[in-house]
């Protein structure tokens, strides 16, 4: 895993993205947000398991399901399966040491 900082690779409304081994994020403070690198780590181990491009097209598949489920971007973002995970899970720092193969399953 590499933590990138740089503003100019995410659009505006992004503070953070992880594009497997990468942890891409706007602004250097977030290096010590535990809750934000363990979200992001969490999304490590999703893509790692589904062999990243996989990931990505599930990812997108399930955005755009949710979004004529909700009707909303930021809505159908939340409920895409990983991030409901990421989300969830993000202050259980012990989390990945405990996690079984494809949690994210149990956010569908």
């Amino acid at each position: 895993m590499f933590l990138v900082v740089n503003k100019y690779l995410l659009r505006k409304r992004f503070v953070g993205v992880t594009l497997w081994p990468f942890i891409v994020m706007r602004e250097p403070k977030l290096l010590s947000d535990r809750y934000f690198i363990n979200h992001e780590k969490i999304h490590i181990r999703q893509q790692a398991e589904m062999f990243v491009i996989p990931f990505f097209i599930w990812y997108v598949i399930e955005y755009f399901v949710r979004l004529i489920q909700y009707r909303d971007n930021y809505v159908a973002y939340l409920n895409i399966s990983f991030e409901r995970e990421a989300y969830a899970r993000e202050m259980q720092l012990d989390y990945l040491e405990t996690r079984t193969f494809w949690s994210f399953l149990a956010y569908l």
